[in-house]
């Protein structure tokens, strides 16, 4: 069953409305409502683009939110042959919130790393919600070391809300894991692609995209705080995220304005959770283009090109 968010509501019932249609002429032979039906999903769609055609940041949030858009696995499934899964940090423990491992793509050898959120209660609550711990971060920073010995390019794949803050990962090192992850990025000399699927959330997201080049989805978002931790700190009031949202410019839209992300990847019409298949196959040949983007660079001068990306980043927004 489909999920819809708060704005979404009006489109709720439209396409509840048709289903009661439907559902009632399967269970009365000979009724026909096939033509009202067809139009109420006329009017379903119609509204559904008008919806999404111009989304605020605020519902840009909810939507990269969305429970049922695809997340790490789905990616690695369909883009990725030949999955290896490599686990653990080789310290303390394997993160489930990192996902990582040796993979073809387009035949090609790469190594693959993503936060995985998980689909329902259960898996969430085995994948931590996508928010790793310090052992996560550096699980990722041995994974791109391996990349980096026998020149594999690094896919990363980004969903998350943030690193996980508690007692124990604050114990255990967790600023120090991020920055060596952010650090590890910049130093590897092979190429380096980042794709926000989801959530970009703080220094968690900073950790896997600091990369060559970084993609985003178009309603996927990518920020220093959550609207609402930015509303709480700011205004003493959490209820404020939507102008929390506004000001922060976590859009793909402001990001690509600003420097800091390189493509913007269209989803489908009522975002990447109407139609996941599609949307993983856009993501695919992005990837695919800015890995050809980066064919025959060697690395003293890929690592060169990463670091002027981010001393220049924002002066081409700054300067519009």
């Amino acid at each position: 069953m489909h999920t819809y968010l708060d704005f979404e509501k009006p489109l709720a019932e439209i396409e509840g409305k048709a289903e009661e249609l439907r559902a009632l002429a399967r269970s009365n032979e000979g009724m026909d409502v096939e033509g009202e039906a067809a139009g109420l999903d006329k009017k379903a769609a119609d509204l559904l683009k008008t919806l999404y055609s111009d989304l605020t940041p605020w519902r840009k949030c909810q939507v990269a939110r969305h429970p049922d858009r695809p997340n790490c696995k789905d990616y690695i499934r369909e883009l990725f042959t030949e999955y290896t899964p490599l686990a653990g940090d080789r310290n303390f423990a394997d993160d489930q919130a990192v996902l990582g491992g040796l993979a073809r793509f387009n035949d090609q050898p790469v190594m693959v790393i993503g936060h995985e959120k998980g689909h329902d209660t259960q898996t969430r609550l085995h994948h931590n919600f996508g928010m790793a711990r310090p052992e996560g971060y550096r699980k990722a920073v041995r994974l791109m070391d391996l990349a980096d010995r026998f020149r594999l390019p690094v896919v990363t794949l980004v969903d998350t809300p943030g690193a996980y803050p508690g007692k124990g990962a604050e114990e255990r090192g967790q600023s120090e894991a991020i920055a060596r992850s952010t650090e590890k990025c910049l130093q590897i000399g092979v190429p380096l692609v980042s794709v926000i699927i989801g959530e970009g959330g703080s220094g968690g997201a900073v950790a896997f995209a600091t990369a060559n080049k970084v993609a985003m989805l178009e309603h996927s978002v990518y920020s220093v705080i959550s609207p609402e931790g930015c509303a709480s700190i700011l205004w003493k009031n959490a209820q404020k995220m939507r102008e929390a949202a506004e000001a922060l410019r976590l859009t793909a839209q402001d990001l690509q304005q600003l420097g800091v992300i390189d493509q913007i990847i269209a989803e489908p019409v009522g975002g990447a959770q109407r139609d996941a298949k599609k949307t993983i196959r856009r993501v695919g040949r992005a990837i695919s283009e800015l890995l050809e983007e980066m064919e025959g660079m060697d690395a003293a001068a890929l690592v060169k090109a990463r670091r002027r990306k981010y001393l220049d980043m924002g002066r081409q927004g700054l300067a519009g």
